[in-house]
């Protein structure tokens, strides 16, 4: 699909010829700023911004944080106590970096939920919503491996327990678990590992990160009608369209001025407050915490790993036809990665040819639920595994993967969407129009 049709940067003084010849960088970043960018773009379309500043927050105070830390189990935690009280400012970089991962998980999942409300997963967006989805298991092993530097009880016993998962793949799955943690159990080269991958992994994100965005300027930004820009003449398509800068741009600002003062608040008076207390309490491989659990975005994953247990009649049917090979521990694992894969695979399951969700009276009531199931799951993951939470889980788990795997291909076939828009600046129009009671006009800033 060819772009959007838009000026180009052209080099004005001799200097700035010599350097677009050899390196167009002033180019790519103008081309960057002035994308045409649907002007119809809600406040849901915030979180890339969000996302972007998580990215380098978390690097940076993570760049920070490892000139102090130590990866042995002898010293971890001691030097993670040392960064919390000896270093000048130790304390808030650190809850800067575990508050600023609950931060980028909650604007990925907001992000996440937004395309696939909106349908940004559909042609010809399917490449950088799979690259969306490399990004996002990305951020859960950096997080799960960042999860397990200090070393405490929760840390400990987390990485026992995860690591434990790939020890039931049948036939593989002891050697990779053994190349994984570096020996037979969670040791000293096991952190050592965590600490090098956990250091590595948020540049490859970055990498990612950048194909992602070289992947939707490719394509287009999608936008909450579905519709997509006119592309025949530059003309058309400014109709339709404004320059991300200084449109979005200062609309994102505000938007993540306001976001980092709830959380600067939250580090600044709670910062403890999404953390497990028995993290606290150094690791000791003779005590097992009562109630292991994750942290909270894993949740619902967890969640879904627990809830297919030996009594589950699907997993009794799967070891029966497979001899054995699929026991309860196993399919809980592909349960748990698949819940990630059938998001992934969102692209080809929906067969509707609306693109928008807005239009789509049956879908939205099920959509709505599937957020709800996503809650409902994450408060199940960090329930007992026991009693009525084990049934509740099982309940979402199955509605989870009934969504993606039947509910959402039959809805293109039997759903009837209501009437779209025909352009961009119809819907544009109509919506301001009906704020304002009359016309309006948005001024290009002049060539």
């Amino acid at each position: 699909m060819a772009g959007i049709p838009h000026d180009h940067y052209e080099p004005g003084t001799r200097g700035e010829k010599w350097l677009h010849r050899r390196l167009p960088i002033v180019g790519l970043l103008y081309d960057t700023l002035m994308l045409p960018t649907p002007k119809n773009l809600n406040w849901m379309w915030i979180w890339g911004i969000v996302l972007t500043f998580c990215l380098v927050l978390q690097i940076v105070t993570g760049i920070v944080l490892a000139m102090h830390y130590t990866p042995h189990i002898d010293y971890a935690f001691a030097s993670v106590e040392h960064i919390m009280r000896n270093v000048n400012g130790g304390h808030f970089i650190r809850y800067l970096h575990m508050n600023g991962a609950s931060l980028f998980f909650v604007a990925v999942y907001l992000h996440i939920f937004r395309g696939l409300y909106y349908g940004s997963y559909k042609a010809p967006r399917e490449i950088t919503w799979i690259i969306g989805m490399l990004i996002y298991l990305a951020m859960m092993a950096t997080a799960f491996m960042g999860y397990v530097l200090p070393w405490g009880q929760m840390s400990f016993w987390g990485a026992t327990v995860i690591t434990g998962l790939f020890g039931a793949i049948p036939f593989i799955g002891e050697p990779i678990q053994t190349w994984l943690l570096g020996g037979p159990a969670v040791d000293n080269a096991t952190l050592n590992r965590f600490f090098s991958l956990h250091y590595l992994l948020p540049f490859i994100i970055a990498a990612l990160v950048a194909v992602h965005i070289w992947a939707f300027h490719s394509t287009g930004n999608n936008n909450p009608t579905g519709v997509e820009v006119r592309r025949t003449s530059k003309a058309e398509a400014e109709k339709d369209t404004v320059p991300f800068w200084p449109y979005f741009v200062m609309k994102d600002l505000f938007a993540l001025a306001v976001i980092l003062a709830v959380f600067f608040a939250i580090v600044g008076f709670m910062p403890n407050y999404l953390g497990h207390p028995d993290n606290y309490i150094e690791a000791d491989a003779l005590v097992t915490p009562a109630h292991i659990v994750p942290e909270w975005y894993f949740l619902p994953f967890y969640a879904i790993l627990r809830a297919f247990t030996g009594d589950v009649w699907v997993v009794i049917a799967a070891s029966w036809i497979t001899g054995g090979i699929i026991d309860a521990k196993f399919f809980g694992v592909l349960a748990m990665f698949g819940a990630i894969a059938v998001m992934a695979l969102a692209p080809w399951l929906d067969t509707s040819g609306v693109r928008s969700g807005r239009y789509r009276p049956m879908f939205k009531w099920w959509f709505g639920l599937l957020c709800l199931d996503f809650m409902v799951l994450m408060w199940a993951g960090a329930m007992p595994a026991e009693g009525i939470y084990g049934v509740i889980s099982l309940i979402a788990s199955a509605y989870w993967f009934a969504y993606f795997l039947i509910i959402l291909p039959l809805l293109g076939v039997i759903e009837k969407p209501l009437p779209q828009p025909a352009t961009i600046e119809d819907d544009f129009n109509a919506h301001y129009d009906a704020q304002t009671g009359g016309t309006h006009t948005i001024v290009k800033p002049a060539e």
